[in-house]
Parts: C-alpha cells; structure tokens; sequence
C-alpha cells in the first residue's frame, strides 16, 4: 500500500493510492496514519479493504508527513561508502547516530526556510524506515519485522551549525522544515529487496545526487537492530539512513542551498518530492 495524509497543514487526512494511481480517502476506515495502523496486523487489515468502495479524492490537495505523531526522527549519518569518500571521512566502524527535531518535519512538498544567519544549508536524499512495532534488543535476522515501510526523506542539513558549533550534529539538522517527508508511506511488502533502491537528486533541474541503497555501510536491518539497543523503538519512529554523494559539501567548489533554489527528489517505488528554498523572513 502507499499511505499518505492530504489536505492543509494540521488538517490532513488518512489517504491511499490506489492500483489505478488515484488517491482515496480512508478516513471512513481509519482515523489516521498513526502507530495505531502500523502493526502488522493493523496493516493486514486495512490492506483487505475493497479500494473500490473508497471516495476518490479530486483535485491536487497538498501531502503532510505520511505518519501522524511520530515520537522520534532518528538519522544515522556518514552511511554511503562513495558519500564518505567524497567528504573524505573514514568508513564508520559503528553507526553514527544523531536526532533530528520532530518540530522540524515537514510535507514533501512544502518549502524549505533557510534558517536565520545561514550560509551552508545542505540536501541529502534518504531512505526513511518507518518503525511499525515496538522494538528493543532486536536481533540483525529479525529487525525488518519491526519495520513497518519506507519513504522519501530529505534530511536537509546547515553544516556550519553541524561542524563548526562544536561536536554535536544535532545543531544542524533539526532546524524548522529541515524534515521533509513523504509523500508516501509504502508498506514493507511492497520493497522486493529495500538494499536496491535508487535514490536521485536534482538541485535547479540539474542531476546532483545519484545512488543505490547497495552502497549503504550498514544495512537497514543492522541499523533497526543497533538502535535498539540503545533506545525502544516505537510505532512510527522515523529512522533516516544516510546520504549518497553528490551533496553540496563534497562538491568542489562547494554549493550551498539558497533562496530560489528548487530541489526535485526521490526513491524509486517510493515516490518523489519537489520542494523550493525561501529566504529567512526578515524581522
């Protein structure tokens, strides 16, 4: 299934796709896209509704953020081995973690706000994993039941508050609109092998950032079952999986974001998402 929330922001609905490509309003059938769908279980059940008999949704209303609720927004980073050699860092021997603020999701489509005094505001294109059951002390054989799907991630980055503001990432990536997610969530059994997706950027109609989930240093079920031991992973917990090359700090010269400039993303079998940098409003 391809799961999404529409309409305006704090007013969304739950919606799918359905095999035709029309979006349908599920909320007859469910409240939201919340923890309490994401269960195996739950994601049977409401995979057996007659799509049919759902409304049709007309025109193009705008997508949210494909969870509702989502506790924490996890990033591991450096994760791409041909990312890490164009910043010409060391392949990570454990997963580097970090947070991304909740306050910083955003629609994939809605814009990008360069954050007050910023000079080197980053994209990063990403495999988002969506946590569908509670997890703790999982093991490697096992992670992927706890997974509930995939999106489309844009974990958007200011590298001088991540760099250059002492040692914690943190300070650049959890800046407002600085979470782009969606438009979909697409449950697990759609993914035939999650470890072989494309992944793509364009900065301005221009190609920056190609890849394959192939080239990720530690896989999605190692990454599931690291975190867990570390914290539990609960019901829509977002966990965004790393970068390939081509961003803006590996360029030579380097390139940053700016207002006016648009992005166009996505992953393949999971949608793609269009977003414009606007300016910090001046006071």
């Amino acid at each position: 299934m391809r799961l999404v929330r529409y309409g305006r922001p704090g007013k969304e609905k739950p919606g799918l796709f359905d095999e035709e490509g029309r979006l349908r309003d599920l909320s007859g059938v469910v409240e939201d896209i919340d923890a309490s769908v994401l269960s195996e279980k739950a994601l049977r059940k409401l995979a057996k509704v007659d799509w049919k008999t759902l409304p049709v949704v007309r025109g193009n209303p705008r997508f949210g953020v494909p969870v509702k609720g989502i506790g924490k927004f996890i990033g591991i980073g450096m994760n791409y081995s041909d990312h890490a050699a164009e910043v010409g860092a060391p392949i990570p021997k454990e997963p580097i973690m970090f947070m991304k603020a909740t306050s910083c999701l955003n629609g994939p489509d809605d814009p990008i706000q360069l954050p007050k005094g910023s000079k080197k505001t980053d994209w990063e294109v990403e495999l988002g994993v969506v946590i569908g059951t509670r997890a703790q002390y999982v093991d490697e054989k096992d992670a992927l039941k706890y997974v509930a799907g995939y999106c489309v991630v844009n974990d958007v980055s200011e590298r001088a508050y991540q760099f250059e503001l002492g040692s914690q990432w943190d300070k650049g990536k959890g800046c407002d609109t600085f979470g782009p997610v969606g438009p979909f969530l697409v449950t697990k059994d759609e993914i035939f092998d999650v470890q072989d997706l494309d992944l793509y950027l364009d900065l301005n109609g221009k190609r920056v950032q190609t890849g394959n989930t192939s080239k990720m240093i530690f896989t999605v079920a190692q990454i599931v079952s690291y975190l867990s031991r570390f914290m539990t992973l609960e019901p829509g917990d977002i966990i965004t999986t790393g970068t390939p090359p081509g961003v803006g700090l590996g360029r030579s010269p380097q390139r940053f974001l700016k207002k006016g400039d648009k992005l166009r993303l996505g992953i393949a079998g999971l949608g793609e998402q269009q977003q414009e940098v606007l300016a910090y409003p001046k006071a």
